[in-house]
């Protein structure tokens, strides 16, 4: 970890949007696929015609067979009417699926891309504040809502107020307003009694949302740091955490789905009122001789139809609201500013001999003062390390020369522009880091090792490997470069992670390197292997080097000691050492290493594993 990582900040709030704000963001996205959404939408207005038209048939045919006598061919035109309104309402609904099965898909593919390039392009600034669990369980969760939610409206709710609309006005054409009047007063109490059970339970629906959130979150963190909770013997602990987030999960989806519960019995309950009241006309009209037979077979018939399309807008505004809670998490993660952006026209980056200039920067981390006044140039082809204490500000030179920020005052500059007017891809594309921490993907070593470029052939991945001196050893292995490394990198040593780094980082081909504490996590044996490596790579190249242990940066062209972010010394070891100010007391103190201190972390004395057999995790 760096030693001068800024202090979290708390998390920005979840933005709060509406039904239509969300659905103003989608749409764009979903118009450009116009002519299959419209293809999509007659084809769902021809299914809703022919089940209206159903009854209709059915109707006639119950006439028909309550006359005396019975013509037999009426009820089989009537019954072949019947069969093909059936099928072709089925055939229709399925050509709906094909047609927008690509909409959806498409959709929501679109729009986690955009959320997943955004979060991309967000500052380390939100990355160190936000947990990688919970981002992407919202990102999940928000990708499934926005399929549903465009099914949900395109053609659950759409076609189902069009069918309602339908089946009302034939009510109404073929016989009294009373059928009308309870139709619409049934879906008036319905839609009223759904929108405040919706909003009483949403907040549930929510605090569930968010201990799902944290519940992944904790989990997905837990398993990360699997080895320091080993190392502390805290399983039993861990276990009690998550059950903590769990049952928090549980309180709060046992509220919501009794809120549900509920809210479903009250819909029931005014549905069975409803259609109850239009039998009782229906019925009562066959009795008094005003409807046939088959108007009543109509009329229940017409009752079962509307059944079901008001459950369905009861569970689509229900689940609508759900869908736009989880979307709202979503859309939250694109309303993040980004902070560090190309300014408008700004060009490539040219590298000359790629001289590095800090002019009289500052910058701030919220309140804490993190740099003053720093004035420091690195020559052309000269390596340039910054030392001191814990806290000074060593690693945030590192990161404002690889804009991972910008500086609040000042500027910092390669070959004479400034890193602000240039784009941060083209900056980027020139710099090669070596981290304390190496994080590699779970993947193999191939791949690692090729992510410096993904573009660069079998033999120049090879290259890079035998020139930082791990070639030999990934040869040792069963599998060769087609070794998996694990979670994070776990299976492979220290040592190990750090060539894999290098070889990467020159992979790149950069003009300018940050070695940022690249081996201060390593035992002795293994970090003076990698500083010959590192000073191997740095050769010809423009270096900064982030360094706590003054041993590895005697050999620099210049030390910048840092103290309290502002700088207190410079010159070369011999020259610091001479001047007896602060960069000798901590030469001194760290060549006072008293009798029966335990070593560095990693070092026990021993060589680390070099071959496949001295290596399980690799060999399994």
């Amino acid at each position: 970890m760096s030693d001068d990582t800024p202090a979290p900040s708390p998390a920005a709030p979840t933005a709060s949007a509406s039904a239509f704000a969300v659905l103003r963001r989608l749409a764009p996205t979903v118009w450009h696929y116009r002519g299959r959404l419209v293809a999509g939408l007659l084809l769902v207005l021809g299914t809703k015609a022919t089940l209206v038209g159903l009854p209709l048939v059915l109707k006639e045919l119950i006439d028909a067979l309550d006359l005396k006598p019975t013509p037999l061919t009426v009820p089989a035109a009537l019954l072949m009417a019947y069969g093909a309104l059936r099928l072709a309402s089925s055939v229709l609904q399925e050509l709906r699926n094909v047609v927008f099965a690509r909409v959806m898909a498409r959709s929501s593919r679109e729009v986690a891309l955009r959320v997943f390039e955004h979060l991309h392009a967000l500052s380390l600034r939100f990355h160190l504040d936000r947990r990688t669990g919970a981002v992407g369980r919202d990102l999940e969760r928000g990708m499934g809502s926005i399929s549903e939610l465009l099914d949900t409206v395109l053609y659950m709710v759409v076609p189902t107020l069009v069918e309602l609309a339908l089946i009302v006005a034939i009510l109404v054409a073929g016989y009294d307003l009373s059928f009308a009047a309870i139709t619409l007063v049934t879906l008036a109490l319905y839609m009223a009694f759904t929108y405040r059970m919706t909003e009483w339970r949403l907040r549930w629906y929510r605090e569930m949302n968010e201990a799902n959130t944290e519940a992944s979150a904790g989990s997905v963190d837990s398993l990360l740091n699997y080895e320091t909770v080993k190392y502390f013997n805290n399983e039993a602990f861990e276990t009690e955490r998550f059950d903590r987030r769990l049952r928090t999960l549980e309180d709060s989806a046992v509220r919501s789905l009794k809120a549900a519960s509920l809210m479903g019995i009250g819909q029931s309950a005014l549905i069975a009122l409803g259609l109850t009241a239009l039998l009782w006309r229906a019925t009562d009209g066959v009795v008094e001789g005003r409807m046939s037979l088959g108007d009543l077979v109509l009329v229940n018939a017409y009752l079962l139809q509307l059944a079901a399309p008001m459950s369905y807008l009861g569970v689509v505004y229900r689940e609508g609201k759900q869908m736009l809670a989880n979307l709202e998490r979503m859309f939250a993660l694109l309303d993040e500013p980004v902070e560090v952006v190309d300014r408008p026209g700004a060009p490539a980056l040219r590298v000359g001999g790629g001289e590095v200039r800090f002019e009289n920067v500052s910058f701030r981390y919220g309140e804490r003062e993190i740099l003053a006044g720093i004035d420091l140039v690195i020559p052309s082809g000269h390596t340039v390390a910054v030392v001191g204490s814990t806290g000074a500000g060593k690693s945030t030179l590192a990161r404002l020369l690889y804009r991972h920020y910008d500086p609040d005052g000042g500027r910092v500059t390669v070959d004479g522009q400034d890193l602000r007017e240039v784009t941060a891809d083209s900056l980027r594309l020139r710099i090669g880091v070596v981290p304390q921490d190496t994080v590699l993907f779970n993947e193999s070593l191939y791949y690692n090792i090729a992510y410096g470029r993904p573009d660069a052939s079998r033999e120049e991945v090879l290259e890079a490997a035998r020139a930082a001196r791990i070639h030999d050893f990934i040869q040792t292995l069963p599998q060769g470069y087609d070794t998996g490394v694990g979670e994070r990198g776990l299976k492979l040593s220290g040592g190990e992670k750090q060539r894999i780094a290098i070889a990467r980082t020159l992979l790149k081909r950069p003009a300018i390197l940050i070695f940022d504490e690249a081996t201060s996590a390593l035992d002795a044996q293994t970090e003076g292997e990698i500083q010959r490596e590192l000073r191997q790579a740095a050769q010809g190249r423009t270096a900064l080097v982030i360094a706590h242990r003054l041993s590895t940066v005697v050999d620099a062209d210049q030390i910048v000691v840092l103290e309290a972010g502002r700088i207190a010394e410079r010159g070369d070891h011999a020259e610091l050492l001479a001047a007896g100010g602060r960069y000798a007391a901590l030469w001194a103190m760290q060549q006072r290493r008293p009798p029966g201190l335990a070593p560095a972390a990693g070092d026990d004395g021993a060589p680390r594993a070099r071959h496949a057999d001295e290596h399980p995790a690799l060999t399994d």
